[in-house]
């Protein structure tokens, strides 16, 4: 059962990947209240986040967990009750392979001065596993060239190039 705080049920999460969390933390799914815990400000480590209000968030938020094909897992320090990680599963519903299921994986963040703590590492495992988990027959992750080497120890492999086209007004959202 989800909670109406939680984006998705936290019971699907892999415990052998939750066992790998330092103490003080853990891995769990978004909750509605991690707007106040600094989970904005973590993305903002990735990439441009724009004028996210908790309304706005909230909106978001609310319109994900309906989808029920959205899996947002978080690192919470529980000793300061901040976001310090984050990375987002999306299962695609296909026509293709007896109507499969495909896991993009996206937004794979830890926070400034969180590095070097296995989180990212832990991410990429724990969103695997909810591939596996949702029926996924193959993942997706695309990255910048100097991530590569990173993803490559996770388990992924290079298999092509990622193109992209953005909306003329992107910079500013």
């Amino acid at each position: 059962m989800v909670s109406s705080n939680a984006l998705f049920d936290s019971s699907i999460l892999g415990t052998s990947v939750l066992s790998q969390i330092p103490e003080k933390h853990v891995l769990r799914a978004l909750e509605l209240t991690d707007f106040n815990k600094g989970y904005m400000d973590c993305l903002a480590n990735l990439t441009i986040t724009g004028t996210v209000t908790s309304q706005t968030f909230a909106e978001s938020f609310e319109e994900m967990q309906r989808a029920g094909c959205y899996f947002v897992v978080v690192i919470e320090n529980l000793e300061t009750s901040t976001i310090v990680a984050s990375g987002t599963l999306i299962v695609e519903q296909k026509f293709l392979r007896n109507c499969g299921r495909v896991g993009h994986i996206e937004d794979i963040v830890v926070a400034k001065g969180q590095q070097g703590k296995r989180f990212g590492f832990t991410l990429i495992k724990q969103l695997l596993a909810l591939c596996t988990a949702t029926g996924c027959y193959k993942s997706i992750l695309d990255c910048n060239q100097e991530n590569v080497a990173f993803y490559e120890k996770c388990g992924l492999e290079n298999k092509g190039v990622q193109m992209a086209l953005y909306a003329p007004d992107a910079a500013k959202k």
